[in-house]
């Protein structure tokens, strides 16, 4: 571990960057572009050995204040109802994707363990793969938009009515301060992330952790319940490596799977935070959409 340990000297003579907020025009997609108000720095050079890893939880404040904000508002239970159906949603999109066994497809085999993770039914997790495996028709697409602030969205659908579902994505758009816009989906990048829980574990620990299970970065978070979570980004392909490797390491995984990362946030005050939340759970409430993905970091 003497390059890991050299990488660790190197990194507390780093400064976290001071974030910038998006403007109201999107950056141009390019192959490689560094996030400039991301919580995780990447490595200016390709050729070097080692990757530049650096934890800054000041930096992802901004981003988890806006975490607490857009949670679901109203009784628990309908909730509670409401997260189960996207989960099932999720659980179609898996066995459309990569089949209905979980050992042969991975997608499948993370959105499992989230339902497991928030309790979902032993009996609805089934019920919803074998509807999965006997539907017929419907499509995923994926929905650009700009919502309060100049905040990007992107919206996943699953439908068997493209024009349908088009049609009500534009006119919640339209209505909550929102409209659609391509060239959102160039400020994200999909990527794997692995959640582990953050209680009693170091800065340095943090770094170590994803230098040893080979994860690309890592950033202090929090849970709807305001406990310390460490997230792991690492690609799309390494997800059960480094799941694996954190296990293997003594690690409790909370989640796993693929998620569209910002690549920088819009910040957004506190009236743009109350309209964004508005427009992201008339979204939610949708029944053809299945998630919504934004940039949104409150201001501190």
């Amino acid at each position: 571990m003497a390059g890991a340990a050299a990488v660790l000297r190197a990194l507390r003579t780093l400064r976290p960057r001071t974030p910038a907020a998006t403007s109201g025009r999107f950056p141009a997609p390019a192959e490689f572009v560094l996030p400039p108000a991301s919580c995780v720095l990447y490595p200016p050079w390709r050729s070097s050995p080692v990757r530049t890893l650096q934890l800054c939880s000041a930096l992802c404040a901004g981003h988890n204040k806006w975490s607490k904000v857009k949670n679901i508002k109203g009784p628990k239970d309908e909730a509670r109802s409401r997260m189960f159906m996207k989960f099932s949603m999720m659980i179609k999109i898996a066995v459309k994707e990569g089949g209905p066994n979980p050992d042969m497809n991975i997608n499948l085999a993370h959105v499992l363990e989230q339902c497991k993770s928030k309790n979902m039914p032993k009996a609805s997790i089934e019920s919803a793969i074998k509807s999965a495996e006997k539907a017929k028709g419907g499509s995923q697409h994926m929905f650009e938009a700009r919502g309060p602030g100049g905040c990007l969205l992107l919206i996943e659908v699953l439908t068997d009515s493209y024009s349908r579902s088009q049609q009500d994505i534009k006119r919640l758009l339209n209505k909550n301060g929102g409209m659609p816009s391509d060239g959102a989906r160039h400020s994200f990048n999909r990527k794997g992330v692995v959640m582990v829980p953050g209680q009693n574990i170091s800065t340095e620990r943090a770094l170590e952790l994803a230098i040893e299970a080979g994860a690309e970065d890592v950033q202090e978070t929090e849970d709807e319940e305001e406990q310390p979570l460490l997230q792991f980004t690492c690609d799309i392909m390494d997800v059960k490596k480094v799941r694996d490797s954190m296990e293997g390491l003594g690690m409790q995984i909370t989640s796993a799977g693929l998620e569209f990362v910002p690549r920088s946030f819009s910040s957004l005050d506190q009236n743009q935070l109350d309209a964004a939340s508005t427009l992201i759970e008339a979204l939610n409430d949708c029944p053809d959409v299945v998630r919504v993905w934004d940039n949104i970091q409150a201001d501190s």
